[in-house]
């Protein structure tokens, strides 16, 4: 019965156009945010079929393919050996690459011939026709201050498909690997 004052009205109405705006507001940002989720997985469905690197030590070699690694090299060695292991768990190769110096050591295998650093190795496969196609595991080690070491690696993998989390991340589905974050990925390739 006793009507508000002219200053508490407009407070009021004040508070009811903050209040709506900021719903408005909350509401653009939703969709902004759907929309960047629908960019972002459109986007990495392009690259089904690409190739990427993520951190592991098992990948394919497709019939036609090539295997690219990228090895952290902790300190200088004088020694790096690498171990290919088939998918049943047998050594099927060994090559023995070398002194490299601190930092990333690129190699690339094809079944048959390595590259290290962009220069064929000076390597005969125990293989004379080359390995088969199928699921590898590459084991790098290296001696460093006189004890041998596991050597972290990246291997390539052709990307299958692309799958959107409930989260809105995503995950690509990496041949002969499984499920990999994005955010893992080290690098892609053409």
């Amino acid at each position: 019965l006793s009507p508000p004052e002219n200053t508490e009205f407009i407070a009021q109405l004040a508070q009811f156009s903050s209040v709506e705006a900021l719903d408005s507001m909350n509401n653009k940002f939703d969709n902004l945010s759907q929309n960047f989720v629908a960019n972002q997985a459109l986007q990495a469905s392009s690259l089904v079929g690409r190739s990427v690197t993520v951190p592991g030590n098992t990948t394919v070699l497709d019939p036609s393919g090539v295997v690219s690694a990228s090895v952290d090299i902790p300190a200088s060695t004088s020694d790096i050996q690498l171990n290919i292991y088939s998918e049943s768990g047998e050594l099927v190769d060994q090559a023995v690459l070398g002194a490299h110096p601190a930092g990333e050591m690129a190699v690339r295998w094809n079944g048959q011939q390595l590259e290290v650093d962009g220069n064929v190795a000076d390597w005969q496969s125990s293989h004379e026709d080359g390995l088969p196609a199928g699921i590898y595991r590459f084991e790098f080690s290296a001696t460093i201050d006189g004890e041998t070491t596991q050597l972290d690696s990246a291997l390539s993998a052709n990307v299958n498909s692309v799958t959107v989390g409930k989260d809105g991340g995503l995950t690509l589905n990496l041949a002969g690997i499984g499920p990999v974050k994005l955010s893992d990925v080290k690098q892609f390739s053409e």
